[in-house]
């Protein structure tokens, strides 16, 4: 019997009144979802009581019938967990910490695909903003920045393919990011992520 199959099964005898099946349920899964809790909080005590909060919603949403079966028992487990996880830090009103640092960040140890696919939007964008503003650059300046920039070229290799000396190449180069930055200011435009 697999895993999927074994988790419905449990999941009906329960609603069906078996009791001891949420207890194998809750067994067979202790391992997974405390290691996961304990993962973000890191503290045993915050990860016992969310383990116990995420298996009270689970025991409610069951009892109501409110759980629809599609054979992904763990992954709607380990979302409710998540979100108590994160209920926890909003509660406490603070981000939490480790030894040795001040700044650290759940959302960084959190899996969020939303905010991965909105970063990647963003950096879609500075890119194609970036592109307008290097076709605004004298040909000889945008030139010099897109080989060096773009097709990572040595200041050399771009001097060989230009038919300019290294130092017309630097000095190119120089001048198309002093005007990048100029029409970056006078057109209040900001590039950052």
């Amino acid at each position: 019997m697999d895993i999927l199959t074994e988790d419905s099964l449990l999941i009906k005898n329960y609603i069906s009144g078996d009791e001891k099946a949420l207890e194998i349920l809750i067994e067979k899964h202790n391992q997974r979802l405390s290691s996961f809790i304990y993962s973000k909080v890191n503290n045993r005590d915050i990860t016992e009581d969310i383990f116990q909060d995420t298996f009270i919603k689970v025991i409610k949403t069951l009892r109501r019938g409110t759980y629809n079966e599609e054979g992904k028992f763990l992954p709607w487990v380990m979302r409710i967990a998540h979100n108590l996880i994160i209920d926890h830090f909003r509660k406490s009103s603070r981000m939490p910490m480790f030894e040795g640092s001040d700044t650290f960040d759940i959302f960084a140890h959190i899996g969020d695909e939303k905010l991965n696919i909105e970063r990647q939007l963003i950096k879609e964008q500075i890119d194609s903003d970036l592109e307008i503003l290097v076709d605004e650059l004298p040909e000889d300046q945008k030139e010099v920045l897109i080989m060096r920039i773009y097709r990572d070229m040595s200041f050399k290799e771009i001097a060989e393919n230009t038919g300019v000396s290294i130092n017309t190449a630097l000095g190119r180069m120089r001048y198309a990011l002093i005007n990048l930055r100029k029409i970056i200011e006078q057109n209040n435009i900001a590039l950052t992520n």
